[in-house]
């Protein structure tokens, strides 16, 4: 299924539209400011995020996940946002709902990242409010999931916050830095008590 008829290349409009925030696909202009960012932010989110590639931040690596993006996209299978201030239109980070599901699932699973110097700001509390409405309203998905390192208490907070309820332990579930760690499992349905906020632009 195409996202709204979306075709390459990926329209620079926001798709998402939310509170101080707002979401839509990565295009090919975004690489200076993404890996400026990404390489900015390292130190910071190694710690949670599967080993790097060693040209994880060059052009070509950005241009191949922009074709993933789109061919994702094209067929519902993973939609990846990357995260702007809405006054400022600077990069906070980047939002994926990932792994859908249809059928008897109706399901998607939820990762991000943010950049270390906007972390802490309550932005990607608003993020995840936002792709959670649209899985939901939009994507007529039924659960959405996500699991983060026990010991990573802002990403615990974070998805309470945002009506997650912690539903398992799952031992040696994600290699993550180059070891295998042990996450915690949260999910939400549609029917769970979220924040509701005002997003347009989804047409």
């Amino acid at each position: 299924m195409a996202l709204f008829g979306l075709t390459r290349p990926v329209s620079p409009e926001p798709l998402l539209r939310g509170d101080g925030v707002y979401l839509r696909p990565a295009a090919p202009s975004d690489y200076s400011s993404w890996s400026r960012l990404r390489a900015a932010s390292r130190s910071f989110l190694e710690p949670w995020e599967p080993t790097w590639p060693d040209d994880d931040l060059t052009r070509a690596a950005f241009r191949r996940r922009l074709r993933r993006q789109d061919d994702d996209m094209a067929r519902d299978e993973a939609y990846t946002f990357l995260i702007f201030d809405s006054a400022s239109d600077e990069l906070l980070g980047g939002i994926t709902l990932g792994g859908v599901r249809r059928g008897v699932s109706q399901s998607g699973t939820l990762g991000y990242w943010m950049g270390a110097s906007h972390a802490g700001k309550g932005r990607m509390t608003r993020a995840v409010a936002a792709t959670v409405e649209f899985a939901v309203s939009r994507l007529r998905l039924h659960r959405i999931e996500a699991a983060c390192i026990p010991e990573n208490a802002p990403s615990i907070a974070l998805l309470e916050r945002n009506g997650f309820r912690r539903e398992g332990y799952a031992r040696g579930f994600l290699r993550i830095n180059g070891a295998w760690r042990d996450h915690l499992l949260f999910a939400l349905v549609e029917s769970d008590a979220r924040p509701r906020l005002t997003w347009t632009n989804l047409d």
